[in-house]
């Protein structure tokens, strides 16, 4: 693959893409029933820290790291949650459903490599929440999320190699 090829970060949009996305998604929490119990005492500051990890997880900015702590410091913050099996299906399909409201990238390579990270990392999130609050957390290295088996969108323009 080309070096042309552009982050996950750089073909959403950005940091104010994903930033907007992810305002967007706290602000219709409130009024869901399945997750409006897992985030009723939420920081007003948590979709900030939210969508930072997000852009660094997708190639952007490494602000969660330099500001928050990285991904031990993430991993912290689900401790002792007890996020439920119908909650992260939940949680995932409703960023999805907002995704689509805001006009994300809708290809089938990028809507995979986003689908695959939210999977993935909510997986996560319901394995950590199961652990006690109090939980001694190891440095963990930040993830970082990539096209995938796709390898990228499909740029014509862009030229190939045999």
């Amino acid at each position: 693959m080309g070096s042309n090829v552009p982050t996950l970060y750089e073909w959403v949009g950005g940091s104010e893409v994903i930033a907007a996305l992810i305002a967007r998604f706290y602000e219709k929490v409130p009024a869901d029933p399945v997750l409006e119990p897992l985030f009723r005492d939420m920081d007003p500051a948590h979709f900030e820290h939210v969508a930072k990890f997000i852009a660094e997880v997708l190639g952007g900015p490494k602000e969660y790291s330099s500001q928050l702590g990285g991904h031990a410091a993430m991993i912290r913050h689900h401790l002792g949650k007890g996020i439920t099996e119908q909650q992260r299906q939940h949680w995932v399909g409703l960023l999805l459903e907002t995704a689509d409201e805001m006009n994300l990238p809708a290809d089938p390579e990028f809507r995979s490599a986003l689908v695959a990270y939210l999977e993935w990392g909510s997986r996560l999130a319901v394995i950590n929440s199961a652990l006690p609050a109090d939980a001694p957390v190891e440095a963990a290295p930040m993830p970082a999320w990539g096209w995938g088996v796709p390898g990228g969108p499909y740029m014509p323009d862009a030229g190939t190699s045999d």
